[in-house]
């Protein structure tokens, strides 16, 4: 019985360690994708980084960030446009960066603890439903936890978005020496509408996988 434990505890880590690495490879891969708007430029960080904080646990999601962060500080070439090093986390853009780490904590450990309090799969010590608990839900069940789980889901890319807006607004303003109304205009207000369909995207795409992983 010992070694059973042992063996399913060692998968589940190797299982762990593998979907952070991969994740790091959609967020360097998600960066590529960039589009010039100005200073910042529009890429799919966004859509690849909520997709994470829906997919994994906390853990997962904090240790993918930061594995992204440290690759990037270091120089791989991970950021948009092909870039790392330290002089892109402090260039104008570099407060996104930061933001993501803060973001994606503060995200993360949200939807933990919704997930708790509603009773849903991802939160503490609460298993997925299996196939048959699933069919044997009423119509009006399924359709209340498929829009209380999206919600949830949706509010935590909000949450992310909006804690790696204001860094990011921050760290423009200083480093570009613009007022704050201005920072906003050009950092912030042109991506907007644009992240909110890549936080849609992201849980839509987020939750299919869910259900074949399992």
């Amino acid at each position: 019985m010992e070694t059973v434990r042992t063996k399913t505890s060692a998968s589940a880590r190797t299982r762990s360690v593998a979907f952070v690495g991969l994740t790091i490879a959609i967020m360097a891969v998600s960066a590529w994708v960039t589009v010039p708007l100005g200073p910042v430029p529009f890429t799919l960080q966004m859509f690849a980084i909520t997709f994470a904080i829906v997919v994994l646990t906390p853990k997962e999601a904090i240790a993918a960030i930061t594995g992204y962060l440290l690759l990037g500080a270091v120089g791989v070439p991970v950021f948009s446009g092909m870039r790392g090093g330290i002089g892109v986390l402090a260039g104008p853009t570099g407060g996104f960066l930061w933001g993501y780490l803060l973001g994606v904590a503060t995200a993360a450990l949200f939807l933990y603890a919704a997930r708790t309090r509603f009773g849903q799969a991802g939160g503490r010590r609460i298993p997925r439903m299996t196939r048959a608990e699933r069919a044997a839900l009423s119509s009006t069940q399924r359709v209340a936890n498929f829009f209380r789980n999206f919600g949830l889901e949706v509010a935590a890319g909000v949450i992310f978005t909006t804690v790696a807006y204001v860094c990011g607004w921050a760290h423009f303003m200083v480093v570009a020496q613009v007022g704050p109304l201005a920072a906003f205009l050009t950092a912030c207000a042109p991506f907007i509408a644009v992240d909110f369909c890549k936080i849609v995207a992201a849980v839509v795409c987020a939750r299919a996988v869910k259900e074949v992983v399992g």
